[in-house]
């Protein structure tokens, strides 16, 4: 089997998925998405940060805790379906790249919900956790990636073909059309650095 890798970059309550085949000269783009992680049924999914400030104390822990389980099942289900779309075309998953905000480690949760800044910090850091855990119960290995961190990561992967590799990544869009933002091009950079390293 052919191998790939998945990168992901994460919102609240969705995030772009890529998965990608590369050797050191070239990446092929295998699949793109956006994978919805928040279930609309569930009161405060989107931003569960922001309802639970809303919550007694109590409550607070235990909302979290019912979004966190439901948004890592859902990521989990829209996973699957393309692990499983990738096999029959004969590729097999080696791991999957997160990229991460430069955030500092969270407070506890009651400081968190006394300052605006750091519930949406929470939340990005909830969403990518989330899905962090969709792929560990898929035996997914994972791997995280500083945002900042990517080009230089890249550099050393690929050497002196670093450049034309980001290049080609970023010009990607004309070739296989709209959308190819910016966060698809992180992740399939992110995804083609764990193919290499592997």
């Amino acid at each position: 089997m052919k191998r790939a890798a998945f990168g992901v970059n994460m919102h609240s309550g969705w995030g772009v998925l890529v998965a990608v085949s590369c050797d050191s000269n070239s990446v092929e783009l295998l699949d793109r998405r956006r994978i919805v992680i928040a279930d609309p049924r569930v009161p405060g999914a989107i931003q569960p940060y922001h309802f639970a400030k809303g919550l007694d104390p109590p409550e607070q822990e235990k909302h979290l805790a019912h979004c966190s389980a439901s948004s890592s099942q859902l990521a989990a289900t829209a996973i699957a379906e393309v692990i499983r779309e990738l096999d029959e075309r004969h590729y097999s998953i080696v791991g999957a790249a997160i990229l991460l905000a430069s955030a500092r480690p969270l407070p506890p949760l009651a400081k968190i919900l006394a300052a605006h800044p750091l519930i949406h910090t929470a939340e990005g850091e909830f969403f990518r956790h989330a899905v962090r855990a969709a792929w560990e119960g898929l035996e997914i290995p994972v791997t995280a990636i500083r945002m900042r961190e990517l080009d230089e990561r890249a550099k050393v992967a690929f050497a002196n073909s670093a450049s034309r590799v980001q290049c080609f990544i970023a010009n990607l869009g004309g070739t296989v059309g709209p959308p190819w933002t910016k966060d698809h091009k992180t992740a399939a950079l992110a995804a083609a650095l764990l193919l290499v390293a592997a």
